[in-house]
């Protein structure tokens, strides 16, 4: 598969596991109607969209130049921390003028789906990479 399929299906793969989770936690957790809700979810999931194409691009660059190839679990964690970093900046103004908050009212607001989304990054891309196989980048075959 090419680089640029596999970052697309990566990404509609991940993005069907997060609003299949986020738009019920936030009707639940916020006691919004579960329209309002996956309308937010659907919303924050095409910005995701957008942000795991561009940062597993940006990913892949910098680990194609890396001298040790493979994923430890140490880059693993980077993977995460540096996409859900990245997302928590793009989708915690969105929340806050969503919920009419403030940015740390939203901030603590979804610290919730920051942790759940943490640990999911990495399970999930663990999980395609041993379905699909490694990427190029990483000295795979893919």
């Amino acid at each position: 598969m090419s680089p640029t399929t596999r970052r697309v299906v990566q990404a509609i793969l991940y993005e069907i596991g997060a609003v299949s989770f986020v738009g019920p936690a936030l009707s639940w957790g916020f006691d919004q109607p579960v329209g309002e809700s996956l309308a937010l979810a659907l919303l924050m999931s095409a910005i995701a969209l957008g942000w795991n194409y561009v940062f597993n691009g940006l990913f892949e660059a910098w680990e194609a130049r890396q001298a040790v190839k493979g994923r430890s679990a140490r880059r693993r964690l980077v993977h995460g921390i540096g996409f859900e970093g990245g997302l928590a900046i793009l989708l915690v103004p969105l929340a806050a003028w969503w919920l009419q908050t403030t940015l740390l009212a939203a901030l603590l607001a979804e610290m919730v789906l920051l942790a759940f989304f943490f640990v999911y990054a990495i399970v999930f891309t663990w999980a395609f990479d041993r379905v699909f196989g490694l990427p190029r980048s990483a000295g795979g075959a893919a």
